[in-house]
């Protein structure tokens, strides 16, 4: 028997987690925090559905808190096995975990706050500490891309290149369950194939199974330059005016992508000679670790001798006081701050400074889930909530597509027909995608000939 039980992550983008069940043992995928509404979110999170005691393992694709950020919640309710990862993905964890943990204790203080001032708000408790963070850390165990390892009884993994973010990967499984042999390919996230840091996504060979994301199942992304092209000419108007341009972006790959690409940019005379600001402590730790991984990105990116994560006028933020000056200061700037969805991090306030001002521009270059203040922004609301008060949005908003790290609709379609290829593919799986973008695309993969196509509910088993 070997069968998938879709614990989170189905019919949704957020807290990803899927268990791996054979005869003999039990895999844990992901391992990611649900995010949306506080409350919601926080039931959700804070007691996971997943039986500590069976499991033999815990396989992670990459670093992004909705595949990784649960982690410690699972360490708090028992599990000592061992979490798989590459060494990119276990190094990134260590301060994308520290930071969600010390995010949600200061969120916690600041809504206690507003309560004492008479905002009706409900407390919230953090998940989790920086000792739980501590704890499963060491659980931690790196694998290569290209190396098989045995990890549960009748279970072998290897890791390949899913060109997402800095050391993301697509998780093949070699199950042999009681002589019954299965290999079983999950994307993770998709990268896209051309983008200017990460390797191409590669393509596992001989999969029976693929379980493939679907965030972008309904929708194709704009040619890279043409996004790279609207991101100039957004900074140029922003700046023109005397405004500024505040970019929420995941400390992780996203912020190193913009840093790379406004680097280009301004050497090309394209953007103006305005400060730029990575306001996040995160990204700059984060931004540390590409550094040390050079093996996980292009070859032509450090072929110059310089670094692809410096340029003129480029400041790296930790100090509050010194993000606190970025505020005070009226001169046109450029922001990147996280979080990546505005549901919590440094460019709150930089959006409460900015988002009554007509002058500034949101410039939103990932993808928002619902019920985030993000896609909130996105919806060009003209009333928004942030840190519990209601403000008028008069600064504009700009969303760039383009510059998503996932494959697209037409990516999908062409990686899953590229594994069918290699292998004898009968069946795929989607998940990570909201229910409109997971239809559409597997109308087009039983379109494409693919005789099996599922779109699990939450909490379904498949027998595989």
């Amino acid at each position: 028997m070997i069968e998938i039980e879709f614990v989170g992550g189905a019919g949704t983008v957020t807290g990803s987690k899927y268990v791996v069940r054979t005869d003999r043992a039990t895999v844990l995928l992901e391992c990611g925090l649900f995010q949306g509404r506080r409350k919601e979110s926080f039931e959700r999170n804070r007691a996971l559905p997943v039986d500590t005691a069976e499991l033999d393992a815990v396989v992670l694709s990459h670093a992004h808190l909705d595949h990784s950020g649960a982690l410690p919640v699972l360490w708090k309710q028992g599990y000592r096995g061992p979490v798989y990862a590459t060494p990119a993905t276990r190094d990134l964890c260590a301060p994308m975990l520290a930071d969600a943990a010390a995010l949600q204790l200061a969120d916690a203080r600041h809504i206690d706050k507003l309560i004492a001032r008479g905002v009706d708000l409900d407390p919230v408790t953090p998940l989790y500490t920086h000792d739980d963070v501590l704890g499963v850390l060491e659980l931690m165990f790196a694998i290569p891309y290209h190396r098989a390892e045995t990890i549960a009884p009748g279970v072998s993994l290897t890791f390949h290149d899913a060109g997402h973010v800095l050391g993301s990967a697509l998780v093949v499984l070699d199950i042999d369950d009681a002589g019954e042999r299965l290999r079983f390919a999950f994307t993770g996230d998709l990268g896209r194939a051309g983008f200017p840091i990460l390797r191409d996504p590669e393509v596992p060979g001989g999969a029976h199974v693929l379980l493939m994301e679907s965030t972008y199942g309904d929708r194709l992304h704009p040619p890279l330059d043409e996004t790279v092209d609207t991101l100039a000419a957004t900074v140029r108007r922003t700046i023109d005016r005397g405004g500024k341009v505040i970019i929420p972006a995941f400390a992780l790959e996203r912020a190193q992508e913009l840093i790379y690409t406004l680097g280009r940019l301004r050497a090309l005379g394209q953007v103006p000679h305005c400060p730029v600001f990575v306001d996040s402590p995160l990204a700059v730790k984060v931004t540390d670790v590409f550094r040390l991984h050079p093996e996980a990105m292009r070859r032509e990116v450090h072929d110059n001798g310089h670094s692809p994560f410096d340029f003129a006028g480029l400041t790296y933020i930790s100090d509050v006081e010194d993000s606190k000056a970025i505020n005070l200061s009226t001169d046109p700037a450029i922001i990147i701050a996280g979080s990546g969805m505005c549901e919590g991090g440094r460019v709150l306030h930089h959006l409460r400074a900015s988002i009554e001002d007509p002058r500034c521009t949101v410039l939103i270059v990932g993808y928002q889930a619902e019920h985030t203040l993000g896609r909130r922004l996105v919806e060009l609301r003209r009333d928004v909530k942030i840190f519990g008060v209601v403000r008028d949005r008069h600064a504009d908003v700009v969303n760039l597509g383009g510059l998503s790290a996932h494959a697209d609709q037409r990516a999908l379609v062409e990686h899953a027909i590229a594994v069918r290829h290699r292998g004898p593919l009968r069946r795929v799986v989607l998940v990570h995608g909201e229910d409109a973008p997971r239809a559409a695309l597997a109308g087009l993969l039983k379109d494409q000939g693919f005789p099996s196509v599922d779109v699990p509910a939450a909490g379904a088993r498949l027998r595989l």
